[in-house]
Formats: C-alpha cells, structure tokens, sequence
C-alpha cells in the first residue's frame, strides 16, 4: 500500500511542477509580449548624408537609448570597414519615443467627430427637407423680395464689358434693397402710429 501512496504522491509532484512550468511560461511569453508592444513605441532614427560613393539615407531600428548610435542602427553598413568611423561621424541618430495608444485614441475620436458631421449634414441635405413644410407666411415673401430682386436687375445698367453682375454691384443691390425696407418700415410704424394717436 506504501508504493502506491509513493508513486501518486510522486505523480501529484510531478504534475505541481508541469503546472509551475506552465505558469511561468505564460508569464514569459506575456512579458514578451509586452516588450514586443512597447518597442512600437520606441525607436532610432539615422539621418546619413551622402558619402563619397553612397548615397544619403534615413536608418530606423526598434532599439533601446543606449544603443542608438550608428554603429547598431545603419545596417547594411554601406561603407567599407575603414571608412566605417568617420561614415558614422557624419550620420546625426536621434532616440525617439511616442505613444501609439495616445495617437491611435486620438485618431478615433477625430474620425468619430468627422463621421458625425458627416451624418448630420446628410441629415440635413436628405431628410430635413422632407421634415419641414413650406410656411404660409414666408412663401408670399420670398416672393416679393424675388420680385424686387429682378425689378433692381432689371433695373440695373448695362456695363459695357458685358459683366452685369459683379460681387460689388451684387453688394450695392442688396444694400439698397435693405435701404428700401428700412425705409418702408419706418413709413409703417409713423402711419401706425399717427392711426392710433
């Protein structure tokens, strides 16, 4: 009976340790993981100008601060070994470091504000029109103010360069229509108000 206690007793261990192993891969890979993710949001930048037979070039690499110099970032080496010290004296590496979360969070929120524009003035070209019915009262006015507008066109001289309707002369009609409404509700209120007095 002691053998039997012995060897699951010992299957027990052997599968406490198969479970330990596990965990700490898991705990490996995810930590690996996550390096992988926040190399995304570093990197070395290499800007080599040209240099006798080769050309100029901007080198890129996923690699820590330390290790941002032009010896770890510009492979190929497009230089020859002697000239390797003074191709990287030339070259000018930068460590730069951002956040892509940040940029990608910010990059939704501005497309969700452009996509809701986007439907409102759709909205508004396709269904608001069908929404609102034309106003009894504002109909026999736009068609005075379209009646006087073509009686001042009318109205208006001829230039002799064939150009009738400049933007100035547009501004000068409106303003001397608006005159004329002034004018007219002026006439109204004092006759209103001689009425009543």
């Amino acid at each position: 009976m002691e053998p039997q206690q012995c060897q699951s007793s010992r299957a027990e261990e052997q599968s406490r340790e198969d479970i330990l192993k596990l965990g700490t891969c898991r705990r490996e890979s995810s930590s690996a993981g996550g390096r992988a993710k926040s190399s995304e949001d570093i990197r070395c930048k290499c800007l080599c100008p040209p240099y006798r037979n080769a050309s100029g070039h901007i080198y890129t690499r996923n690699v820590s601060q330390k290790d941002c110099t032009c010896l770890h970032v510009v492979q190929p080496m497009p230089v020859p070994g002697s000239d390797v010290e003074a191709y990287c004296l030339l070259c000018e590496c930068k460590y730069e470091e951002r956040s892509t979360t940040t940029i990608k969070v910010i990059i939704i929120i501005y497309l969700s504000v452009v996509g809701a524009l986007l439907l409102y003035m759709a909205f508004l070209v396709l269904v608001d029109p069908l929404l609102r019915k034309p106003d009894a009262y504002s109909q026999p006015l736009h068609s005075q103010e379209e009646n006087e507008e073509a009686r001042s066109l009318a109205a208006a001289p001829l230039v002799p360069g064939g150009r009738a309707n400049t933007v100035l002369e547009r501004v000068e009609g409106v303003q001397q229509r608006w005159k004329r409404q002034v004018q007219e509700q002026r006439r109204t209120v004092f006759d209103r108000h001689k009425m009543l007095s």
